[in-house]
């Protein structure tokens, strides 16, 4: 009964209507003739309650369109636009408005992967929770890298340009059809769009009242360097791990390191206190379904290992273990691979015959930082400015995640903590959720309503001592647990059921 309490106060604070509505001053038509700066807009219509349908979009790295999410939306101004800061952009984006309540507040919704098309997915609850959201293309169609080849201006854009450029169109489009600004401007974004909003939180400290990082990608050139390893090691198919070889090193992991939070529970609190080696499964002679080759033992090692460049010394995570599920027979996930496959072509090496066998492992690192300079990447620790003018930060990320490694969301997060001081816990706080994949999924309680904790956060100055996500089999919600903020783990009271959130305290180890 508990756990199903849980969840209907998560379901009660996402649905409830804010006390401060507003209703539009202007009509959704007369937007159409705006002036914007660099920017154009294309068209402005109004769209009745429950009739927008959009196509599934084979580029995004988002799921398909929820119909019923679509139909249960009340009716909204939706305004396109084209935005051109340099001669060569050519960045979409959309704006949605509620045509009547209104909260007064503006959320903006990130991209996947290389984000080439208007996320359509995540507007709509933006929208159901009475929020004017907006979402943008970045500045170029589909879903590969090929754009930034020979265009410089679109790679900036795609690294941070678009995204402030929409959030300063969107709040003029905001007070245009409203007659005022948002009271409160929210970022919320996963995977790419992680990387946007720390990208947006470092850059343009006043673009944002609050801002959502979830599984950021911020060291986009250490991901695409290590997808890239891996895929030039498991060239050789001999050293591949079917899915069966996976869940037998992965069943090993859970049995040498699930118990190391008190409590035997399929979840590892946290695997960088895991060391388990691969060796343990080497087979004696033959390949057989209960061992490991050595060639997969290297692989396992390799996914698991960081990634130092010889002449920066710099090094970016690997993969954790217990991610093992979420492994492919060329290691790290199809999107890890052609998102770096794309990075190494089109933006480091500028040549689209490019191929992995080209790889080096000790200098690559380097050179595709080189070549990024701050670019794309959003590793800058400098997160005063924004903490000073009041903002607040929620980054999360899945323990288990095997696209992006959750090794660099602790770095980046020890590393403002040692610029800044502890205190920068009052304003930013990390979530790693164990068992949990790229931005859902996986064997751990996997889902969790941070808009509502960044918003008690902001509006109500309650900061985030724990956030309740839950799991569900079959759609029946079947464990609970509280998502504690880094270096805090959920730990076990002693008694009670161990699936049930209520049993569990947040303590540092």
């Amino acid at each position: 009964m508990r756990i199903l309490a849980g969840v209907l106060v998560a379901g009660v604070l996402a649905i409830t209507m804010p006390r401060h509505v507003v209703t539009a001053a202007s009509s959704c038509d007369a937007l159409a003739s705006l002036a914007l700066p660099n920017a154009t807009i294309t068209s402005a219509q109004e769209v009745a309650a429950g009739a927008f349908r959009p196509a599934a979009n084979p580029d995004s790295d988002e799921p398909p369109p929820n119909a019923r999410a679509f139909a249960a939306l009340a009716a909204f101004c939706r305004v396109a636009a084209t935005l051109k800061p340099s001669s060569d952009s050519d960045i979409k984006m959309e704006v949605w408005l509620p045509a009547a309540n209104w909260n007064g507040k503006y959320l903006a919704v990130g991209n996947g992967a290389f984000s080439g098309s208007v996320n359509y997915p995540q507007m709509a609850p933006a929208l159901a929770r009475r929020y004017a959201t907006s979402s943008t293309d970045t500045g170029h169609p589909g879903n590969t890298g090929s754009f930034a080849l020979g265009h410089p201006e679109k790679a900036i854009d795609f690294g941070w340009r678009a995204v402030h450029e929409m959030t300063l169109a969107s709040k003029t489009i905001v007070n245009a059809y409203y007659d005022a600004r948002p009271r409160l401007s929210y970022w919320n974004g996963c995977s790419a769009g992680g990387r946007q909003a720390l990208k947006e939180a470092q850059r343009f400290p006043s673009d944002y009242d609050g801002i959502i990082a979830g599984s950021p990608g911020l060291d986009w050139t250490g991901r695409a360097a290590q997808a890239v390893r891996g895929a030039r090691l498991l060239q050789d198919e001999t050293a591949r791990l079917t899915p069966a070889k996976a869940q037998l090193l992965h069943r090993a992991v859970l049995d040498a390191c699930d118990a190391t939070d008190g409590l035997k529970d399929g979840l590892i609190a946290d695997p960088t206190k895991c060391s388990f080696d691969p060796g343990a499964l080497q087979c004696n002679g033959a390949d057989e379904s209960t061992c490991l080759t050595p060639a997969q033992v290297k692989t396992a090692r390799t996914l698991y290992s960081p990634l130092g460049d010889a002449g920066t010394k710099r090094e970016t995570a690997g993969l954790q273990r217990g991610s093992e599920l979420g492994w492919t027979n060329l290691g790290w996930t199809a999107s890890a691979r052609a998102t770096g496959l794309d990075q190494f072509r089109f933006i480091v090496a500028k040549d689209p015959t490019w191929e992995v066998d080209r790889f080096d492992a000790q200098t690559d690192l380097g050179r595709a930082d080189a070549a990024d300079a701050g670019l794309i990447n959003a590793m800058d620790v400098n997160l005063k400015p924004f903490i000073d003018r009041g903002g607040k930060l929620i980054q999360y990320h899945g323990w288990s995640d095997p696209q992006i490694s959750p090794g660099n969301s602790v770095q980046y997060y020890q590393r403002v903590e040692q610029a800044l001081g502890p205190k920068v816990r009052d304003a930013y706080r990390l979530f790693v959720a164990p068992g949990m994949g790229h931005c859902r999924g996986g064997e751990g309680p996997n889902v969790f309503d941070v808009v509502t904790a960044l918003e008690q956060w902001v509006e109500q100055k309650h900061a985030p001592d724990q956030i309740i996500a839950s799991h569900a089999t079959n759609g029946t919600v079947d464990r609970t647990r509280p998502l504690c903020p880094y270096p805090q783990v959920a730990w076990y009271s002693g008694s009670g059921s161990p699936d049930d959130a209520a049993n569990f305290s947040c303590r540092t180890p």
